[in-house]
C-alpha cells in the first residue's frame, strides 16, 4: 500500500490526507452506513488506507447530529490519528435547537460547538467551518466568537464553506484588522463540470493563503468510472433518486475523457483525483465512501496518476475553465 501524501491546508502548518473522507452518508437511510457498524467498518477502513481529513458537519445524517454521533463512538481510541473536521450553521438545515438564532452569531457558535463535541467524543474540533454565509452577521462577529473557541482551546482552526470571492477578501481583511485568527479553508462545489471558480474565488484563495477542500468533486459520481449514458447501479443514490444527474450529463466530453485516463492506463477516478490535485490551492480531495472497496480506491487515487502539460491541455479543451 503506497503511503499517503499529506499536504498543507492553505498556508497553515496543519497537514491533511490528499484524498479526505466525507461523512455525509454516515446515517444516511438506505446506504451501507446508515448504522453503526456500516460507519465503524468504512471509517476504521480510512484510518487504516491513510486517510487522516474526516469532514462532517452538525447537519448530516438525515437527523440533526447523527453523523457527528456514529463518528464519535467509531473513533474511540482512534482519534488521535484524524484531522477532524466539522461544519456548523447551515442556512436552510440550522440546528433546531437553535432555530431562529443567526448562524454566525456568538448564540449560534457556543451552542453548536458544545453540541458537536458532545457528539464527537472530543474535546477539541481540529477544523471548524461556518457551513454558509451569514448575512445578519458581521464576519467580523462571527471571526470574535470563533476566537474565543480557538483561545479556549475547543477548536485549533477555523474554515468556511460557500463563500464567494468577494466574502473570501471580507473575511481576510476583517481578520487582519481585527486580530482574530483568520479561515485557513474553503469548502466549495469545484468538479471538472463545475469550473466557475477557477475565475475569481481560485485566485482570492491564493491571495490570503487559504486551501481549498472541494465539495462534488466527482460530480455526484459520474467521474467513478461506474456511470455511462445508459445509467449506471440501480442500488446507487444517483439512479434512485437523482437519474437526472446522468440524464443530464455531456456525455461525450466525459466519454473523451475517460478514453484519455485509458490511453494513460488509469481509470476516470484516478484522472479525477489527479486533475484536482493539480488544480491551486487544492488542500484535500473529500470524497464520500460507503463500502471498504471505495475506500481502497479513493485512497490509492492520491498517488497513481500526476497530469502532464498535454493531458491539462485537452482536459481544459473538453471541461473549460470557469464553465
Amino acid at each position: 500500500m503506497t503511503a499517503m501524501p499529506l499536504r498543507p491546508l492553505g498556508d497553515s502548518d496543519l497537514l491533511v490526507s490528499a484524498v479526505g473522507l466525507g461523512c455525509n452518508n454516515f446515517g444516511r437511510p438506505g446506504a451501507a452506513t446508515e448504522d453503526q457498524s456500516g460507519t465503524d467498518r468504512v471509517l476504521h477502513a480510512a484510518i487504516d488506507h491513510g486517510i487522516t481529513l474526516l469532514d462532517t458537519a452538525e447537519m448530516y445524517g438525515y437527523e440533526h447530529g447523527r453523523s457527528e454521533r456514529m463518528m464519535g463512538a467509531a473513533l474511540v481510541g482512534r482519534r488521535d490519528r484524524v484531522v477532524l473536521a466539522t461544519k456548523f450553521g447551515h442556512a436552510e438545515f440550522p440546528n433546531p435547537d437553535l432555530r431562529g438564532v443567526p448562524h454566525g452569531s456568538r448564540a449560534y457558535i457556543r451552542a453548536a460547538v458544545e453540541g458537536s463535541l458532545r457528539r464527537l467524543r472530543t474535546d477539541h474540533i481540529d477544523l471548524y467551518q461556518l457551513h454558509t454565509p451569514d448575512p445578519a452577521t458581521p464576519i467580523e462577529h462571527t471571526l470574535a466568537a470563533l476566537h474565543e473557541l480557538v483561545d479556549e482551546g475547543k477548536v485549533r482552526y477555523l474554515g468556511h464553506s460557500n463563500f464567494s470571492a468577494a466574502q473570501v477578501d471580507e473575511a481576510a481583511a476583517s481578520a487582519a484588522e481585527s486580530g482574530h485568527p483568520r479561515f485557513i479553508s474553503a469548502q466549495n462545489e469545484y468538479s471538472l463540470l463545475v469550473r466557475e471558480p477557477d475565475a475569481d474565488l481560485l485566485p482570492a484563495l491564493a491571495r490570503h493563503g487559504l486551501g481549498l477542500l472541494p465539495y462534488f468533486p466527482l460530480a455526484n459520481g459520474l467521474f467513478t468510472g461506474k456511470f455511462s449514458r445508459e445509467g449506471g447501479p440501480s442500488d446507487s443514490r444517483i439512479m434512485r433518486q437523482r437519474p437526472h444527474i446522468v440524464d443530464d450529463a455531456p456525455w461525450d466530453a466525459i466519454e473523451a475523457f475517460a478514453a484519455l485516463c485509458a490511453e494513460r492506463g488509469i481509470g476516470m477516478l484516478e484522472g479525477t483525483i489527479g486533475w484536482l490535485l493539480s488544480r491551486p490551492t487544492m488542500a484535500s480531495v473529500i470524497a464520500g465512501a460507503t463500502t471498504v472497496e471505495q475506500i481502497a480506491q479513493n485512497a490509492a487515487a492520491a498517488s497513481a496518476w500526476a497530469p502532464d502539460v498535454e493531458a491539462l491541455a485537452r482536459i481544459d479543451a473538453l471541461f473549460p475553465s470557469g464553465a
